[in-house]
C-alpha cells in the first residue's frame, strides 16, 4: 500500500516552535506535518494574514515538507450543533479560516468535529444542525477545492460508521467527506468495518494506539502500545484503495519529546510497509 508518513502537531510539546516541529519531522523521515488551528499567539492562530500564513507554508517547502491537512481543538469549543447561534456561527468562522489556511497551504483536507450531542443538545437536533452546516461549509470548500473531513470522535455522535456515511451523503457534496480517526473508535467499535464502511468516503487518516483494558481518555498510547488489530486496518486500506496520509496524533513524551517522532516514525514504516 503506497502511504504518505505525516505527524500532527500535537505530538510535540505545546511550546515547540513551528520551525522546531518542521527540523524534526525532516529529520525523523515525515513527508508532511498537520498544523492545529488555535486562538491567542499560537504559532497557528486565527488571526494570522494571507502573508503570515504563506510564510508557514514557505518554510515548510523549504526543507521539502507539506502541510497535507490542517486540524483543530475549537470546535470543542465552538461546537457546530450549540444550541447558542452566536456560538454554532463562531464554529463556522474556524472552519472557514480553516478552509482559507488549506487553500494557501496546498492542503487537500480540513478536519472537523461535526458537533457535541450532551444533555442539553439532544441526538437528532445535533444531527440536523451538523448537515446543515456542513452543507452551508461545502460551499466554501468546493470554493477552495479543499475536502471537509468529518472526524469520528468521543462526542457521543455518529457512533456507528453507517450513520456517519448516511451524514455525510446528505450532505451531497464532493467535498464532504470522512477523516478517520483509528484508534478513536476501538472501544465501541472495529476500526477495520468502519474503513470498509466509509470506503472511499475517507479522505485523511488519523493513527494512535488504545489499550481497551484501560477504556477511558488515558487509554490513548503510542502506536504498537495498545490493542488496535493493524493487519487488519492495514488490509482494509488496501481495500478501499487509500493512498493518502497516515497521520499520528499522540500525546508527546513527557521526556526526551523527540523520541517520540522517532519512534512513532519507525513505527508507521513498521506497520505500513510490511
Amino acid at each position: 500500500m503506497a502511504f504518505q508518513k505525516g505527524i500532527n502537531a500535537w505530538c510535540f510539546p505545546k511550546e515547540t516552535s513551528v520551525q522546531e516541529m518542521f527540523r524534526q519531522a525532516k529529520a525523523h523521515g515525515y513527508r508532511g506535518v498537520e498544523l492545529n488551528l488555535d486562538e491567542g499567539d499560537a504559532p497557528f492562530h486565527l488571526e494570522m494574514t494571507e502573508q503570515e500564513l504563506k510564510g508557514l507554508a514557505d518554510e515548510a517547502r523549504g526543507l521539502g515538507l507539506e502541510l497535507p491537512s490542517v486540524s483543530t481543538a475549537l470546535l470543542w469549543k465552538y461546537p457546530l450543533t450549540h444550541n447558542e447561534e452566536a456560538i454554532r456561527e463562531k464554529g463556522i468562522l474556524v472552519v472557514e479560516k480553516m478552509i482559507e489556511a488549506a487553500s494557501i497551504f496546498g492542503s487537500r483536507t480540513v478536519l472537523v468535529v461535526p458537533g457535541l450531542v450532551t444533555a442539553e443538545v439532544p441526538y437528532d437536533t445535533a444531527y440536523e444542525r451538523a448537515r446543515e452546516a456542513l452543507q452551508r461549509l461545502a460551499r466554501k470548500a468546493e470554493q477552495h477545492q479543499v475536502y471537509i473531513g468529518v472526524e469520528n470522535v468521543w462526542n457521543k455522535f455518529l457512533l456507528s460508521p453507517l450513520e456517519m456515511a448516511r451524514l455525510i451523503d446528505e450532505v451531497v457534496s464532493p467535498w464532504v467527506g470522512a477523516y478517520f480517526d483509528v484508534g478513536n473508535v476501538l472501544q465501541f467499535g472495529f476500526p477495520e468495518q468502519w474503513i470498509r464502511i466509509l470506503g472511499k468516503r475517507i479522505q485523511a487518516i488519523h493513527v494512535k494506539d488504545f489499550k481497551t483494558s484501560t477504556g477511558n481518555i488515558t487509554g490513548f498510547v503510542p502506536l504498537l502500545a495498545g490493542d488496535i488489530p493493524w493487519n487488519r486496518v492495514v488490509e482494509a486500506l488496501r481495500e478501499i484503495g487509500y493512498e493518502g496520509y497516515i497521520i499520528p496524533e499522540i500525546s508527546p513524551y513527557s521526556q526526551l519529546p523527540e523520541q517520540l517522532i522517532a519512534h512513532t516514525s519507525q513505527a508507521l514504516d513498521a506497520i505500513f510497509q510490511s
